[in-house]
């Protein structure tokens, strides 16, 4: 009997989940002491989404590399602007920060069950090594 009033009250209790819209702030440098970065290495979201990139220290923005087959990279942002973006389209985005993309400020997108290969995108300088980390904990 008191499973059932448990249960009972977990359902009456119990919300449906929707997935939020996310915002990612460009960083000099993250509480884990990582310089150069966005405050989410990998952001996970669902199809209809968006993700709004915060500038809270000058000098970023963010540039899309790697998407999905057919996918339209948007526009790079301009230094220092807040962007938004909505993800219409399942998969693994990769994006960089053009001022400092060879000190590593590379993160990605992974868009519902996204599946793509983004493992061949160019980056330069400490991105490298990134980018496999970041592959590696997808």
């Amino acid at each position: 009997m008191k499973n059932l009033i448990t249960v009972s009250v977990m359902a009456l209790f119990a919300t449906t989940a929707y997935a939020e819209d996310m915002t990612v702030e460009m960083l000099n440098k993250r509480d884990d002491g990582a310089k150069m970065v966005y405050s989410e290495d990998i952001a996970r979201i669902d199809v209809g989404d968006t993700i709004t990139w915060v500038p809270t220290s000058k000098g970023h923005n963010v540039e899309f590399i790697a998407g999905p087959d057919g996918w339209k990279a948007p526009k790079k942002s301009k230094l220092n602007k807040e962007v938004a973006i909505t993800f219409d389209e399942p998969g693994v985005y990769l994006y960089q920060c053009s001022p400092h993309k060879t000190m590593g400020m590379i993160a990605i997108v992974v868009v519902g069950e996204g599946d793509n290969d983004i493992s061949k995108a160019k980056v330069k300088g400490k991105s490298k090594k990134k980018l496999k980390e970041l592959l590696a904990d997808l």
